[in-house]
């Protein structure tokens, strides 16, 4: 086997060669060759399971930003699998912990029994006829999930399954994703990560994962034996059962943290080809991911890694796409985000990663760094524009119709002047990072007091409303009130224009009790509850009739957006917009302040869209009608009277939410509950 490490500044890099346990040290190779800045030789005995690491010598100047130092064991960026986890200790770090200027000597300290180890592989697999299922963006429904924390309570899988690779693709978990409706899986970072050492020292653990070592590595914890196979096996599995799966990849930083962090890989490889380095002070990081560090995607061999990460993720690992954590950052040239440089332009010219999905988290912490609908086409991204105007209308603030309209119908506002289409928009009220759904309606202000931060983590701007108790609550007026708040969200999320996202558990009523930055929560706070009551039955149940009518009705997911007129051969306009009185909404209404009711019809015959056999898209007229006021309102149907038959299909005042499917109102208006949706459609 030929091993191979970049470094444009070292004097000379080491193989360090372990035993099976990886606590000792077998032989130690110096790199013969270089080639490019490339250390590189040939180990005639090596073989899969291999453990090893490297020592890379070099100048320790950190006012320079050279931070070598020999005696720390350093991963293999381009490690396939990683054995072990960090032990920490000040042995872990390239300068002396504890001085005044902490990093004016170099530590001596050998780190290898704290470090753990890189490991061979046998890459070899039998994918069969594995392919990927290649949803379509318009059908696309994102569900957003953790390895370890969505099967660690289920009842259903064996108990060494749970938690595991293994265990997300079981029959039971695919079962769950089929009935609710689900499309596309997204994955919490499954990149070889760590648990930062304050964390460890409270007796947390680093549970999301967003502190990154190995962008090759599926992390060992999610494994039972081998996290390459196991990896490999359950997105076969899932494909298999026609589900996408996608991760969330952090490549906007590292687990080494800023100058003070400890040294476990690219800080000893060549700290000035890998990070952003202050000009005017080297010894620094600049750090707009929040972390300590940046990555310089500015920097070919930096960049280069990951684009070699990415390929690898879809070449060998069969993944279908990819959400990129603070992607703000990868595309900084020097302050500003450049969004037609090398990172965005490259990726989308390249022939593999093209074909498949691309989203952003458009923001980071740095000048500039909000980026919301300014990505090139292709890129779709997370709209927290939608996710604060959904939530903020539901819970009664006033003059928000209009953008709410804006949100519902696909944020055109935000894309189409790209000429992106509404699949750009990644819908969504909740997601791993803030409340969950259940929380969303129990709480006004963070309970974060398990992180042992003193409350002080976590976002305060939750835009949540209690309804009328902080907390749990035996008052059944507030229990039937949140359950109807919640269902209004969640229909509100799936009848919008753009693809929507689901955070796992949400179905269910899933809680973590008021704390709305649960990273370090690895226990039943935030693994999901499948148990299920009455109420979390019903709100299954809802959830399924709502993506089963997403699906079932093409007038959710049109593939362009909507503009407000009749398309050549329909009857009436695309989308037309009611006021409580039947009329049309016009400019006076759409910015009266008090307003908090209105209706939208859809029209089933004005597309403007052919189907997959080249015939022009029909559907039901459908009609929408919202109110977040907390009195009823009399809302008159359109129609004359020989056309006002409406099927009555969603009522989230109702009982679970669910209307038979034979209801039918002639009624000239429908009495429109407050805080409530209902939804109507005319065959």
């Amino acid at each position: 086997m030929n091993f191979a490490l970049y470094s444009a500044n070292a004097t000379g890099v080491d193989l360090v060669v372990f035993d099976a346990s990886g606590r000792r040290e077998l032989k130690h190779f110096p790199l013969p060759e270089r080639t490019d800045m490339v250390w590189h030789g040939y180990l005639p005995e090596a073989r899969p399971r291999l453990l090893y690491g490297y020592r890379a010598h070099g100048p320790y100047r950190p006012e320079e930003g050279y931070r070598f130092n020999a005696h720390k064991l350093l991963l293999d960026p381009y490690a396939r699998s990683i054995v072990g986890s960090v032990r920490w200790s000040d042995a872990l770090y390239g300068h002396t912990p504890g001085h005044p200027r902490e990093d004016l000597s170099r530590d001596r300290r050998d780190s290898a029994r704290a470090m753990p180890k890189s490991q061979v592989i046998e890459s070899a697999f039998t994918w069969n006829d594995d392919r990927r299922p290649a949803v379509p963006w318009h059908e696309t429904v994102i569900y957003e999930l953790h390895v370890r924390g969505y099967t660690r309570r289920h009842p259903d899988i064996p108990p060494a399954l749970r938690g595991t690779y293994t265990g997300l693709a079981t029959a039971p978990v695919i079962d769950h994703l089929r009935r609710l409706g689900v499309t596309t899986i997204e994955l919490m970072p499954v990149h070889s990560f760590v648990d930062e050492r304050p964390l460890i020292e409270r007796g947390l653990r680093n549970y999301w994962g967003y502190n990154t070592i190995g962008y090759f590595a599926p992390d060992a914890r999610y494994a039972i034996q081998d996290p390459v196979c196991e990896f490999k096996a359950m997105v076969k599995t899932l494909h298999k059962a026609g589900f996408e799966v996608i991760l969330d990849v952090v490549y906007n930083h590292t687990a080494e943290g800023n100058e003070h962090g400890p040294m476990l890989s690219f800080r000893g490889i060549d700290n000035t080809a890998y990070y952003r380095l202050r000009e005017d002070n080297p010894r620094y990081y600049v750090d707009i991911t929040g972390c300590g560090n940046t990555l310089d995607m500015r920097y070919p061999r930096a960049f280069q890694m990951m684009m070699d990460s990415l390929r690898y993720w879809v070449a060998e690992m069969h993944v279908d796409g990819f959400r990129f954590d603070l992607a703000p950052a990868l595309g900084r040239e020097l302050h500003q985000t450049n969004h037609i440089g090398p990172f965005f332009e490259l990726l989308r010219q390249d022939p593999l990663l093209a074909q498949v999905k691309l989203i952003a988290e458009p923001w980071d912490l740095g000048e500039g760094g909000y980026q919301l609908g300014h990505f090139p086409a292709g890129w779709s991204e997370w709209n927290d524009r939608y996710r604060d105007i959904v939530r903020a209308y539901w819970k009664g603030d006033r003059g928000l119709i209009g953008e709410f309209a804006r949100r519902l119908t696909g944020s055109s506002d935000l894309y189409g002047g790209s000429g992106r289409l509404p699949h750009a928009s990644v819908n969504y009220v909740t997601s791993h990072d803030g409340f969950t759904l259940t929380d969303l309606v129990s709480y006004n202000v963070k309970h974060n007091a398990a992180n042992r931060e003193h409350n002080r983590d976590g976002n305060d701007h939750n835009v949540s409303w209690n309804c009328g108790v902080e907390g749990p609550t035996d008052d059944p007026a507030i229990g039937t009130l949140r359950a109807r708040q919640k269902r209004n969200l969640l229909a509100t999320l799936l009848f919008s224009q753009g693809v929507p996202m689901l955070a796992a558990g949400d179905e269910m009523g899933r809680t973590q009790h008021g704390n709305n930055n649960a990273y370090c929560q690895d226990n039943e706070l935030s693994w999901v509850d499948w148990h299920l009551d009455d109420e979390r039955e019903q709100m299954l149940a809802f959830t399924r009739r709502l993506l089963a009518l997403r699906r079932l009705h093409p007038v959710f997911r049109r593939r362009r957006f909507l503009q407000g007129s009749a398309p050549q051969g329909a009857t009436g306009k695309d989308v037309t917009w009611l006021t409580p009185s039947g009329t049309e909404m016009t400019v006076v209404e759409w910015n009266q302040d008090f307003a908090r009711c209105l209706g939208v019809l859809l029209a089933g015959d004005a597309f403007g869209e052919t189907d997959a056999r080249g015939q022009p898209l029909r559907d039901d007229n459908v009609l929408l009608l919202f109110n977040a006021y907390h009195d009823a309102i009399e809302f008159h149907l359109p129609g004359d009277d020989g056309a006002r038959r409406w099927r009555v299909l969603i009522d989230t005042t109702h009982d679970g939410g669910i209307i038979a499917d034979e209801t039918f109102h002639t009624a000239p208006t429908y009495d429109l509950a407050g805080r409530s949706i209902v939804l109507l459609l005319q065959t």
